[in-house]
């Protein structure tokens, strides 16, 4: 194993158990029936425990949106072509796509990455983070979409992302995606991670219809058991790297880095939540750190976050990626934040509790 992915997960710490009574006694201090503001108090109490017991931080925040092409792409599994994964690339440079309308509204930085896009290297922009591993992945119905020095590297990449961020001061991540055809390498992982049927997860990505779907769902199992060695190892790194994609693995390594360095972590819709699961497998304390941001309507989502034990902070019936989700999520997160610090105590305002 990459000695920094080994040293990153080596360094990543539970939350403390014994702050759980502290911030919560502090939350029933404040003006307001105990519980009354549902969800907004279960997040503050975490952000409270991974800020240590200090003040719940979320801002500044940033979201990275990872791109990288696909090599199972060529089987049909989206209607879009794979040159549009580059295009979007410029979209977002452009600040003409909705992760940049989103980010903007909620006064959150954006950061796109080129992971692993197909074609010549991108001409240096402001918002554009070089960390190609390769010109996209291989496809898995014929092995192992990357190598193994391929997949760690990605996850390095991510690693060291998260370490930037943290040095240049961001409490919080988002994690965003862009890869036409991803929605297959992320169903595969989902199945190999979590023991789920293709037939469960296979969704229509960019609106396959219903016997496209089907045949989707068919170049997953075939992918599953072209690569079942790997599937079967017990070693989420080389399931990563038969199954996954370039930027699912470089956010995977985003999602392991925010961890070691103590920052929350929204974690996007259905790509960035594959990408959140293999990070758990490879690392289970991750969970500590991580919001799924929104219930994607990708079918097959709900399932799977529902095998990981998580609850989405919002339902809205999104399904862009991008890391649109987690520019919603972190302004909840914020607002939880907010009220942590911000709200009168019932004996700083004086207010009767009986």
């Amino acid at each position: 194993m990459h000695t920094v992915l080994a040293s990153t997960i080596a360094a990543i710490t539970p939350l403390d158990q014994d702050l759980i009574a502290k911030g919560q006694a502090h939350l029933d201090d404040l003006t307001k029936p105990r519980g009354s503001l549902g969800r907004l108090e279960e997040i503050a109490l975490n952000l409270y425990r991974i800020a240590e017991g200090n003040a719940p931080k979320v801002d500044p925040a940033r979201i990275y949106t990872c791109a990288g092409d696909h090599g199972v792409t060529a089987e049909g599994v989206s209607l879009f072509p794979q040159e549009v994964t580059r295009q979007m690339v410029y979209n977002f440079l452009n600040g003409g796509a909705g992760i940049n309308v989103l980010s903007q509204t909620a006064g959150i930085d954006l950061k796109i990455v080129d992971a692993g896009v197909c074609g010549d290297h991108f001409e240096a922009h402001p918002k554009l983070i070089e960390k190609r591993v390769a010109q996209g992945t291989s496809s898995f119905l014929t092995g192992p979409a990357m190598t193994r020095e391929q997949c760690e590297q990605a996850l390095v990449n991510g690693i060291e992302l998260a370490d930037q961020a943290a040095s240049e001061g961001i409490a919080a991540i988002g994690t965003g995606d862009m890869g036409i055809g991803n929605t297959t390498p992320s169903t595969a992982l989902y199945c190999a991670y979590l023991g789920l049927s293709p037939s469960l997860l296979t969704g229509p990505g960019t609106g396959l219809d219903v016997s496209a779907v089907r045949r989707k769902a068919d170049i997953i199992e075939k992918g599953l058991r072209a690569n079942e060695s790997a599937v079967v190892s017990g070693d989420p790194v080389r399931v990563l790297a038969a199954l996954g994609g370039l930027e699912i693995a470089t956010i995977a390594g985003l999602i392991l880095g925010a961890a070691k360095n103590r920052m929350a972590v929204a974690v996007d819709g259905f790509i960035s939540t594959a990408a959140y699961t293999a990070a758990w497998r490879i690392c289970p304390l991750v969970k500590d750190y991580c919001f799924i941001s929104h219930q994607s309507a990708e079918p097959g989502h709900a399932a799977a976050v529902s095998h990981l034990g998580m609850e989405p902070l919002l339902h809205l019936g999104m399904r862009l990626g991008e890391g649109t989700g987690a520019a919603m999520a972190l302004f909840v997160m914020r607002s939880a934040a907010d009220i942590f610090n911000n709200m009168a105590t019932f004996s700083q305002a004086g207010v009767s509790t009986s």
